[in-house]
């Protein structure tokens, strides 16, 4: 039997960890945090993902006790184009969704080692050498999953040179302190491109609301990156109050009461890991999630990809194949999926 020993207990690792040890595989989790702090960052996942979670053994019932069904989805531009579409997504908080996973993963049998930071990575003759933050160090003779995030150190010690880069935007998350309403359709996923002279997209704007509740809003900006770390954690609204008025020049009477019932927004840089020249998955080591292929928040699959990642290795590792030629038919149908987005992308702009 394969003993698994995954890096990072965030989406990918936590839904892998879980699952694996639930199929009474060995798994050791290292972790550098206990808690999940975001800040008001929320993200919606479509019926992919969501089916992803209960084949990997996630209970439908904790599913939708965390987050909330959207009736659509929206895009509207400044040019006056507009398109919908219904993929049955289901709206989350960030945090609730590791509050899920992270219950999943501490519930099963999983040797789960918090605020365990791993700093180093390297592979040699067939096993991997695991540094720890306390000075100690491992070696590994099975399987390692690099879940480690967009910053990730596993992928750092295989292949240094692929590193997150810039996407291009900025990007916003804001929570109103109580209960808002919006010019707007309730439980519908909303966005607004502000069009530039080129007919691309300067920013976008998202937001979705339900009476009672506070209402949800994002924006990504496209400009320079920020000066100083890729996240800026939690910043005061009124820092940003006036960038984001000034990139949604067309919604105004929309995006103003929303600011001026916000206290704080989440700031960060929009990044992605490129693929175009990743080495081929392989033993001992694989990358899933965010580690081996982080995709901008504005593409909004990240979550999704991580899941079904999860689902892909945890199939492999539970039958007797390969986690690395898993990973490498995911990445195949990641690159497609990414294409046709683009394809769909181009044509609601025509």
């Amino acid at each position: 039997m394969r003993v698994v020993t995954i890096v990072g207990g965030g989406i990918a690792g936590a839904a892998l960890g879980g699952a694996l040890a639930r199929a009474n595989m060995p798994v050791t989790v290292f972790e550098q945090q206990r808690g999940n702090g975001s800040g008001g960052a929320f993200l919606f996942i479509d019926e992919r993902g969501h089916s992803a979670m209960r084949e990997l053994g996630v209970d439908d019932a904790a599913v939708d006790a965390a987050s909330i069904p959207v009736d659509a989805l929206e895009y509207v531009d400044s040019a006056g184009r507009q398109s919908r579409m219904l993929r049955g997504h289901r709206f989350w908080l960030r945090s609730s969704l590791m509050d899920v996973l992270a219950d999943f993963l501490g519930s099963s049998s999983a040797d789960v080692r918090y605020e365990s930071r791993v700093t180093g990575v390297a592979v040699d003759a067939g096993s991997c050498r695991i540094q720890h933050s306390d000075g100690s160090a491992s070696t590994i003779d099975d399987v390692v999953i690099g879940a480690d995030g967009i910053d990730s150190v596993v992928r750092a010690g295989l292949e240094p040179a692929r590193a997150a880069v810039y996407a291009g935007d900025v990007v916003l998350y804001g929570m109103t302190t109580g209960p808002a309403g919006a010019p707007s359709d309730p439980q519908i996923l909303h966005f607004f491109a502000e069009l530039d002279a080129a007919g691309a997209a300067a920013s976008t704007f998202g937001h979705i609301w339900r009476p009672g509740q506070p209402a949800h809003w994002f924006i990504r900006i496209a400009r320079e990156p920020l000066d100083g770390p890729d996240d800026l954690g939690l910043r005061p609204m009124d820092e940003w109050s006036a960038t984001v008025l000034a990139a949604t020049p067309s919604i105004t009477e929309l995006v103003r009461p929303l600011l001026e019932r916000t206290e704080a927004v989440h700031v960060s840089n929009a990044r992605n890991v490129p693929l175009d020249d990743a080495a081929e998955p392989g033993l001992p080591v694989v990358l899933i999630g965010d580690a081996d292929h982080a995709i901008t928040p504005a593409a909004g699959v990240g979550a999704r990809d991580a899941l079904e990642d999860a689902h892909a290795v945890y199939r492999a590792l539970t039958t007797g194949a390969s986690p690395a030629e898993a990973m490498a038919l995911r990445r195949k149908t990641i690159i497609e999926d990414r294409r046709l987005a683009m394809r769909r992308r181009a044509s609601v702009s025509r």
